[in-house]
């Protein structure tokens, strides 16, 4: 029987278990054991009391409407570009330069691992790409890679194609606005179902999506399970993924199911080596990771990609004449295909400026294998160094007029690690080609077929998100280009 916790009692039992934390905190701090009484770093920062540091204030600004980089600008205006803090128990240093993100990406498994907070790992998994160690990652990494190859992604683009266009054409009938946020996580949420599993049926998708949008909320979290909390509700819903994801795996094996898909493409494994297969935790834990990043991601990415290009009506109208261009050498009512998107020259460069600008991915974290020195700073071991994107992509010495969106700034070649919406190195985003691919086929079935005005210009983040978006979800009404609106 589930006993329902009221949110006092919740506050009251968590501030119980803090405050026994920071009191032992304070314990160990007076004895001198505490790393920031014994340690003498060039780094400026406040660690504060050993676990705790500036976790609270972490998460005040994760739990704000101006979003948890907000802890990181308040920093560096306090103590420069570089700094370093305590979240989680944790030692975090922000890297904010290109020699920086250079050094780390080049050296990912030779001084560097991947570091995520822990509320982050538990919801993803041990086995996920995210989180394993090096020994493991590149056999998981290359097994990974079907859906992405050119001839799945080639299949996707249609599918999405398909099923978007149809979605955006009802919601211009009815001439209701719509949270551009929700709808592009519902669209990509359902093609990523299909395409990894062949998930189709409309009550399994809202309960697989229900799931894993609390899974994702609980990603910057604080750990403990205490009911009702988001770390709890999350650690649930990934309980019960995972029974559902084992079952359609075991129907499969036992023959009651069958589809050409990825998972399939896994489970068609089962008598290889084991460097040649992924075990079912693996499996689990990496299609979990897939439809988080595929989901997410991409959809803030369209979200912000309509705002901004709402705000820049000479970018809106350049892009729509290439989009309008490419739809006129093409059948009507014919599918997108990724020939197609090859063309898409000037889109291309709003997709890339849209990356650079929204930052869906705010910092890259790392863990220091041994002690090293980065521009002149000392790391020690088992420091988390966080490869700053957000501040590097709005450097005005790099970027000019880095606050402007103009998607011709990459009429030029960018320096290499100044632009690195994905990443770098053997850890770049798996998904890097399907994220642009998805974009793509938004902003041409968009600017192509309608025009748009934003209804709430209310540019506060959503709150407890560990990637910024508005907390609006960016409200649009659709009109027809047919009907004369340009």
């Amino acid at each position: 029987m589930y006993i329902s916790i009221s949110e006092d009692f919740q506050h009251v039992i968590l501030a119980c278990v803090l405050a026994m934390a920071i009191g032992m905190a304070i314990f160990l701090s007076l004895l001198g054991k505490g790393e920031g009484t014994r340690r003498k770093e060039c780094i400026p920062g406040k660690l504060g009391i050993p676990f705790l540091g500036e976790t609270f204030s972490f998460l005040g600004a994760t739990n704000s409407t101006k979003g948890c980089y907000d802890f990181v600008k308040q920093r560096r205006q306090r103590y420069g570009q570089w700094f370093k803090t305590r979240i989680f128990g944790k030692i975090h240093v922000f890297l904010p330069s290109v020699e920086a993100a250079k050094t780390v990406f080049t050296n990912d498994f030779v001084l560097f691992n991947k570091g995520y907070v822990k509320s982050m790992g538990d919801a993803v998994g041990k086995k996920s790409l995210l989180c394993v160690p090096q020994e493991t990652h590149g056999r998981i990494r290359r097994l990974l890679s079907d859906p992405f190859s050119m001839n799945s992604l080639s299949k996707f683009v249609q599918k999405f194609d398909c099923m978007l266009s149809g979605r955006l054409e009802k919601l211009e009938n009815s001439g209701k606005s719509f949270r551009v946020l929700q709808f592009s996580m519902k669209v990509a949420f359902d093609a990523m179902c299909d395409m990894l599993m062949s998930v189709t049926d409309g009550s399994l998708l809202e309960q697989l999506e229900k799931d894993v949008t609390a899974i994702s909320d609980a990603m910057l979290s604080f750990p403990v399970m205490i009911p009702g909390t988001r770390y709890y509700q999350g650690m649930k819903a990934r309980k019960r993924l995972m029974k559902n994801l084992k079952a359609m795996i075991t129907r499969r094996r036992n023959g009651k199911e069958s589809s050409e898909d990825f998972l399939q493409s896994m489970l068609d494994r089962d008598s290889y080596q084991s460097n040649e297969k992924l075990d079912d935790e693996e499996i689990l834990d990496n299609l979990l990771t897939l439809i988080v990043a595929g989901q997410s991601t991409t959809a803030s990415a369209i979200m912000w990609c309509v705002k901004f290009l709402d705000e820049n009506k000479e970018v809106q109208n350049r892009l729509r004449e290439e989009q309008l261009s490419i739809m006129r050498n093409k059948p009507k009512g014919a599918l997108l295909t990724h020939e197609d998107l090859k063309n898409m020259s000037y889109s291309s460069k709003v997709v890339k400026e849209t990356l650079r600008m929204s930052n869906v991915l705010l910092w890259y974290p790392r863990v220091a294998l041994g002690d090293c020195t980065i521009e002149g700073f000392e790391i020690k071991k088992g420091w988390h160094v966080n490869i700053d994107a957000t501040h590097i992509h709005y450097n005005p010495a790099i970027f000019k007029d880095s606050l402007s969106f103009n998607p011709s700034r990459f009429d030029e070649m960018q320096k290499p690690y100044s632009y690195i919406p994905f990443g770098s190195g053997p850890r770049t985003c798996l998904g890097i080609n399907m994220a642009k691919l998805t974009m793509l086929v938004f902003i041409s079935r968009l600017t192509s077929g309608y025009t748009w005005a934003v209804d709430d210009q209310d540019l506060s983040l959503e709150k407890k998100a560990h990637i910024p978006r508005l907390r609006s979800g960016c409200p649009i009404t659709l009109k027809s280009l047919n009907s004369g609106n340009i």
